[in-house]
């Protein structure tokens, strides 16, 4: 018995969320993939202490849902598996462009912002798509391996990146963290490397004083 495994494209809808109104008083539009079990509608938490109307967040929606264990009632999402990741990966490109073309962003501080699984998808599309940005949160989460110098050399100097990780976070620590910090400040010229107190989680605080 001979079996096979085949392609094919079609259409398919998905949804994103926003909080507060992109307007002529916006400053900053910030682009923040949220990580594994989070649906983007929940995730707009971390940001309602911001400023409302100098910020604009988007959130992308990861597309593959799944019930979060043990009790299976809460449903949450991933971005990526090892499974066909490089046509998953343009899967999720092509939304974000579709995001991106929704929202037509303008004259606004662009502000990336990727949490846990988010961080790599985050930098796929910015290197991917050669965009600017006036600032890229890296918060707890792990570099993709495939990115060079060479896939950011496009940048000026007024890009800012940030590498921020819990001093006691269960996943990024030991030697895996100082491999991640070593291969983001091998990406970028200059990488500022923020510690808080804290596990595997985005630290309010932070992100706040990154942002205002």
């Amino acid at each position: 018995m001979n079996s096979t495994e085949k392609e094919i494209v079609y259409k398919i809808s998905n949804s994103y969320s926003t909080l507060n109104t992109l307007g002529s008083k916006t400053k900053n539009v910030i682009f923040a993939c949220h990580g594994m079990g989070y649906l983007s509608r929940y995730f707009l938490k971390y940001f309602k202490g911001l400023d409302s109307e100098l910020n604009y967040i988007i959130v992308p929606q990861a597309q593959s849902k799944y019930y979060i264990a043990p009790k299976m009632k809460h449903v949450g999402a991933s971005w990526l598996t090892k499974e066909n990741t490089t046509r998953e990966t343009e899967n999720v490109m092509n939304y974000f462009d579709s995001v991106f073309q929704n929202e037509n962003i303008k004259d606004k501080n662009l502000i990336f912002l990727g949490y846990s699984q988010g961080v790599s998808v985050a930098m796929r599309y910015i290197a991917k798509r050669k965009i600017s940005f006036s600032k890229l949160l890296l918060m707890s989460g792990g570099v993709p391996k495939e990115l060079t110098s060479g896939d950011f050399n496009y940048l000026g100097s007024k890009s800012e990146v940030h590498y921020v990780f819990g001093d006691k976070d269960e996943y990024i620590n030991g030697e895996f963290l100082k491999l991640e910090k070593d291969k983001v400040q091998s990406l970028f010229k200059k990488v500022n490397c923020i510690s808080f107190d804290g596990n595997h989680q985005v630290n309010i605080d932070v992100l706040e004083s990154l942002i205002n």
